[in-house]
């Protein structure tokens, strides 16, 4: 099977209903996706697949054939943090870090259809992102500051 993630292609020789976090995790190493509720309710999984945030847990490799994945670890470009992952550090948004892949994944794809949401918009954005140590506050404040 095919796939491109993060701007380069792969082959992977997997089952074709192997979830797309069991291939970024154990065939590719990336391992910033996190497993969190394996039903895609969560949002500690997500992934941008061709610029929408996706829940990877539930989702068959074999849907993302011909189109591109980004994991958090393709945000960064030449050493410089995405703008929503500086923010996330700025404002201290990781309390134990488990969500905050998702939770940028997500910002990314709202931000890049809407550069200024509003305080609404991003909390509806970030509905489907679970965090247990509950800093909504400072998530949406560097949601905001992106």
């Amino acid at each position: 099977m095919k796939i491109n993630v993060n701007g380069t292609d792969y082959t992977l020789d997997v089952p074709a209903n192997t979830s797309l976090l069991d291939a970024l995790r154990v065939n590719l190493q990336l391992t910033g996706s996190k497993y969190g509720c394996g039903e895609g309710a969560c949002g500690a999984c997500r992934v941008l697949i061709d610029g929408h945030a996706t829940p990877s847990c539930i989702t068959p490799l074999a849907s993302v054939q011909d189109k591109f994945v980004i994991t958090i670890e393709g945000l960064e470009k030449e050493g410089q943090l995405h703008p929503v992952q500086q923010a996330f550090l700025d404002e201290d948004a990781f309390q134990c870090g488990y969500c905050c892949s998702g939770m940028i994944i997500s910002a990314v794809a709202l931000k890049t259809k809407n550069p200024r949401p509003t305080r609404q918009e991003i909390i509806e954005a970030m509905q489907g992102n679970i965090c247990r140590c509950c800093v909504y506050p400072r998530i949406i404040k560097a949601v905001s500051k992106a």
